[in-house]
């Protein structure tokens, strides 16, 4: 019955999930690039070569990414660091950090000045087109360029090519969402995409249709609203139901009704991955109560009063239903365990549901389902995770709806195919997939369409500032460790160290710092101390940490993890800095100021096992 619900989507996806409920009317509706079939990339902060391309499922990732340019196509990187993805694009522009909102306007801007929008179609399908054309006006590229820090005449070319390509999409992933001005962002990718023909359409952004559609259990689950109630402190809305990771620091540490004294936390580690993560570590540690469910102990879960180790992901079946729902193309596929389990294991949905049905019993907002759940669990017995995928999968577009000599998919043919099944190319769906009341795309809901002016402000704000003073920090990702899971597997953790803090070697000199250096890094909420690697693999004006290092708190308990050189990144993200329209952290473009630092010595914590 708690509405005090946190998940990672608020550190990730709330802008995309966001976008696609007001635009679509369902947040799982999310469209996805069809880049077997495209003539023209426009990527936004994204990197799959680091990623394997996130809200973008796909297998053979290089080989799908450099297949754009090597079939005569483009791909046009934007990002503010020139990543690995880089060197399988056709080009690669800097770009200011949260400036990505304004190019796309500019963008937009272009297309509709001359003429290059198909206006016909765009009405056909969706409503508020109109407010489109007036928004983009005040963005011209020449007024754009010197914020984002990418010429006009390049903002044109770009525009001008995507309106002529055969086929084309749009793209954007965690460095859009990741700023203050995600939703938004997420939003005008779409509308580039409707406005040239190319949203529902082979080569441009299409919408998969999962064996198990993800989009039925959203409904009955979370339901299609947004903002349904707001944090106590902050009153910052809901998405998904869930509310914003940044705010569950001051919900803890703020007396008063419905004040956070019990905490459950599900295979986390909010201290490594939550903006300003050394407050929420001092309000963990003023719990009346902590349970985690993990089998490391962590930074987060060594402030767990019981650890509820659930069985390893090898000794359990599996199936996608996200990253199904995500695919550039329909496939489906389940795995059983590789693994038996202990004998006295239980998995972590066992778990959840034995607690669920000792405080009341799980609801699924079926009253005669809900009271069969509960006298079956008297008599020990309960749903399992297959008999859902099971359920769904015969239910779907796909299944055989349990008809007997009929076609189609079961459990039981899945687990005949251990390779998985190919469900074909995306097709156009869009009308199958669309969930609004009129079964049009709202093309302009208000209160994306207010934001803009965040934009302008973002824009003056830019301008306004001195050249070399200041610098923002981004992250990055390092596919070798996944994000922080593999920091405790020696195999993937050996080698050079890949936790230093990049700059360009224009605000090297200006600070007169050098490659190897120790520096200081001070921003709002924090300070931390790392090797600096100068490079012009970053834009100037902006340095970058990877995120998921620095597990110093808990070297004790991460024997391998705990003395691997590197800081936490969110040491110096700000919890109070976030996209307001879904509670994204702002963890790109943070303001940090950079100094030298005292060496530090080599001694490492002891290690022992718990």
């Amino acid at each position: 019955g708690t509405k005090n619900r946190f998940d990672a989507n608020s550190q990730d996806a709330n802008p995309r999930l966001l976008t696609s409920l007001l635009l679509y009317g369902e947040q799982t509706v999310i469209p996805v690039p069809d880049i077997d079939r495209t003539s023209y990339m426009l990527m936004l902060g994204a990197n799959p070569a680091a990623s394997g391309g996130s809200l973008m499922t796909m297998g053979d990732v290089k080989n799908r990414v450099r297949g754009v340019k090597a079939r005569g196509g483009k791909l046009v990187l934007i990002d503010p660091r020139r990543s690995e993805t880089s060197e399988w694009a056709s080009e690669h522009h800097f770009i200011r950090p949260g400036g990505d909102a304004a190019l796309l306007l500019a963008i937009l801007h272009v297309l509709i000045a001359e003429q290059k929008v198909r206006w016909a179609e765009v009405r056909r399908r969706s409503h508020g087109s109109e407010r489109i054309e007036s928004l983009t006006r005040d963005f011209a590229p020449a007024d754009v360029a010197p914020a984002i820090g990418i010429p006009a005449e390049t903002i044109v070319r770009i525009a001008r090519e995507f309106a002529a390509a055969p086929s084309a999409v749009a793209y954007g992933r965690i460095g859009i969402c990741q700023q203050e001005l995600g939703t938004t962002t997420s939003w005008l990718i779409d509308v580039l995409n409707l406005l040239t023909g190319n949203l529902d359409r082979e080569g441009g952004a299409m919408f998969p249709q999962p064996a198990f559609d993800l989009g039925t259990l959203s409904r009955k689950v979370v339901n299609n609203h947004h903002g349904r109630w707001r944090s106590r402190v902050r009153g910052l809305p809901e998405v998904g139901g869930n509310l914003p990771a940044a705010v569950m620091a001051e919900e803890m540490e703020t007396p008063g009704p419905g004040q956070i004294r019990g905490f459950v936390s599900i295979l986390g580690n909010p201290v490594a991955s939550v903006p300003n993560s050394a407050r929420l570590d001092r309000a963990l540690a003023g719990l009346e109560f902590m349970v985690s469910l993990d089998f490391y102990i962590n930074e987060t879960s060594r402030h767990a009063h019981i650890i509820l180790p659930g069985s390893h992901a090898l000794e359990r079946s599996q199936y996608d239903v996200v990253f199904h729902a995500l695919q550039v193309r329909n496939t489906t596929k389940y795995s059983l365990p590789v693994l038996p389990p202990a004998p006295d294991s239980r998995t972590d949905w066992d778990i959840l549901y034995d607690l669920s049905m000792r405080l009341g019993g799980v609801r699924v907002g079926l009253p005669l389902l809900d009271k069969a759940l509960q006298l079956a669990h008297r008599v020990g017995l309960r749903p399992t995770p297959d008999l859902i995928v099971d359920l769904a999968v015969r239910t779907g577009k796909y299944g055989d709806k349990f008809l007997p000599g009929r076609e189609g998919l079961s459990l039981r043919k899945l687990k005949d195919a251990p390779h998985g099944i190919d469900l074909g190319p995306l097709q156009p769906c869009l009308q199958e997939r669309i969930r609004t009341q009129d079964g049009q795309i709202q093309l302009a809901p208000p209160i994306l369409v207010d934001d803009v002016a965040r934009v302008k402000a973002w824009l003056a704000k830019t301008k306004a500032q001195p050249a070399d003073v200041g610098l923002v920090l981004i992250g990055r990702r390092q596919l070798r460790t996944n994000n922080s899971w593999m920091h405790n597997c020696p195999s993937l953790t050996k080698g050079p160290d890949r936790s230093a803090l990049l700059m360009n070697p224009h605000d090297a000199s200006r600070l007169s710092l050098q490659t190897g250096q120790h520096v200081r890094v001070e921003s709002r909420v924090g300070t931390v101390t790392v090797k600096l690697s100068v490079t012009d693999e970053v834009m100037p004006g902006v340095v970058s940490l990877p995120h998921g290092f620095g597990h110093q708190q808990a070297a004790a308990t991460l024997r391998v993890a705990g003395p691997l050189p590197g800081a936490n990144v969110n040491l110096l993200t700000d919890d109070l800095v976030l996209d307001p329209l879904s509670g994204t952290a702002s963890l790109h473009g943070v303001p940090v100021r950079v100094t030298p630092a005292p060496t530090p010595s080599h001694s490492q914590p002891a290690s022992h096992t718990p």
